[in-house]
């Protein structure tokens, strides 16, 4: 059995912005059931939803450069997981996670630095771990700390690290007057280490210190060794890929699974479709479509909107798309030149086409079930959830092939298009449409219900790797 600290922004379900949260309240749960013993720690943030956590330790102190912090250090036990919440109100007791207003805190570098101090004090303290295992940026620094700043500490010699990268394109860059604000020697300022285009990454700390490194799906691992996907990382992931390993991500079939899902309307599975039927019905409705579009094709998005998920390729083709025999049910927000392009397009095409701004957890449900297929257009993708949840759903996912996109769906349960192209993305949704209603279109719900994308499976890959540290 190993010990493993993981240390990470957000996780579920206690603060959430994305996927990275749904890992962090997964994983961890599917290696305790594996039989390792698991410990998470995250900020306190003002809108966590913990309940009634108790303190474990009082005043943890620590500098982060010139700056000296005492942190409160909380815990709750969930699913046999051990999360440890780090209050320090100064650094985490705002409206939001990262940022407001769309600007990102300016001491953000000092907020997760502190993130990783706490958490090398929980190690210390409260924790011993084998493995201490950081994800993305925010987690960048503790290796940094493991094998330059503390390298000779008794209390952690021996420790190994593991460093997730769930999105290459977040890098955690900030002046170069920010390594004096850590209290960071200067000597980390050289492009082997933490610079970065004459700026410091903190992600490139947990690239370049750690024991290894993994990414959120096979595909993935190999294309940000590339120059279209680097970031400008690339030549440095090259450098370290007998270090690097994809392993996929995996789906939550405890919140998504159409047999038990309480947010939809009728509950179905592979063998009783009624209820998909329904789902439908009802979804037609609360989105406002007229109700003789249900025998009609529906397609349902639900992301955010962000040049990554790219959503923009189909600003090119609005009305070719709503010349298609299908209805459309979006769910997203984001950059605003996409909210309103969604409106606009929604307005235009009122019995065809409904859009909501924002996101709703029910609602977002309720399209898995109800929509016969689910567009993820996206330009690179690490991993993706969305097309899992689909494939679950009997909802075949239409998706660019790149990233855990191309890794998950194959010509049994979705539609792929290869080029990042509004017209190649028509070709393929009227691919899908032509297969939509026939034989053909019924074996392809029945091989997307029997995927296994469950954790157990990635959990298994990650002790797999713990064993080898």
């Amino acid at each position: 059995m190993a010990k493993i600290l993981m240390v990470s922004s957000e996780a579920a379900p206690f603060a959430k912005t994305g996927g990275l949260a749904d890992v962090l309240g997964a994983l961890p749960k599917a290696l305790v059931e594996a039989g390792e013993e698991a410990a998470v720690v995250l900020p306190l943030y003002r809108h966590a939803a913990v309940l009634n956590p108790r303190p474990v330790y009082d005043r943890l102190q620590f500098a982060v450069g010139s700056r000296g912090f005492s942190a409160n250090i909380l815990e709750q036990v969930q699913g046999g997981v051990r999360y440890f919440f780090v209050r320090i109100p100064e650094l985490y007791d705002r409206d939001a996670f990262y940022d407001e207003g769309g600007r990102e805190y300016p001491d953000n570098h000092l907020r997760f630095a502190a993130l990783c101090h706490a958490a090398l004090g929980v190690a210390r303290y409260l924790f011993n771990p084998d493995i201490i295992h950081g994800h993305d940026w925010q987690a960048g620094l503790l290796p940094v700390l493991l094998r330059d700043t503390f390298r000779y500490h008794p209390a952690y010699l021996g420790m190994k690290t593991v460093f997730t990268i769930h999105n290459l394109g977040y890098q955690g860059l900030f002046t170069a007057r920010a390594l004096a604000d850590l209290g960071l020697p200067a000597r980390l300022f050289r492009p082997d280490l933490l610079e970065f285009y004459g700026q410091i990454s903190l992600l490139k700390g947990g690239l370049v210190y750690s024991d290894m490194l993994t990414t959120v799906s096979p595909r993935y691992a190999q294309e940000i060794q590339t120059p279209a996907f680097g970031f400008g990382m690339d030549g440095l992931l090259r450098a370290r890929s007998s270090s690097l390993v994809g392993i996929l991500n995996g789906a939550d079939y405890g919140a998504w699974d159409p047999a038990t899902d309480r947010n939809i309307p009728k509950n179905y599975d592979r063998t009783h479709l009624d209820g998909k039927r329904e789902c439908k019905r009802a979804l037609l409705a609360e989105a406002g479509l007229p109700s003789d579009r249900l025998e009609r094709p529906l397609m349902g998005m639900v992301s955010r909107f962000a040049e990554q998920k790219g959503f923009d390729l189909l600003m090119h083709i609005p009305h070719e798309l709503a010349a298609e025999d299908l209805s459309l049910v979006v769910l997203g927000s984001g950059d605003r030149r996409l909210e309103d392009f969604f409106r606009r397009f929604a307005s235009a095409y009122p019995d065809r086409v409904a859009a909501k701004i924002g996101y709703d957890e029910g609602l977002a449900h309720r399209i898995e079930a109800g929509s016969d297929m689910f567009l993820m257009p996206s330009r690179y993708e690490p991993c993706g959830l969305n097309q899992m949840y689909s494939m679950r759903y009997g909802t075949l996912p239409v998706v660019h092939a790149t990233g855990g996109l191309d890794d998950t769906v194959d010509a049994d349960t979705g539609f792929k298009f290869r080029a990042d192209d509004s017209h190649d993305l028509l070709a393929c949704v009227r691919d899908a449409l032509q297969v939509y209603g026939t034989p053909r279109w019924t074996e392809m719900m029945n091989a997307a219900m029997q995927r296994d994308f469950s954790w157990p499976v990635s959990a298994a890959e990650y002790i797999r790797l713990y064993r080898r540290l």
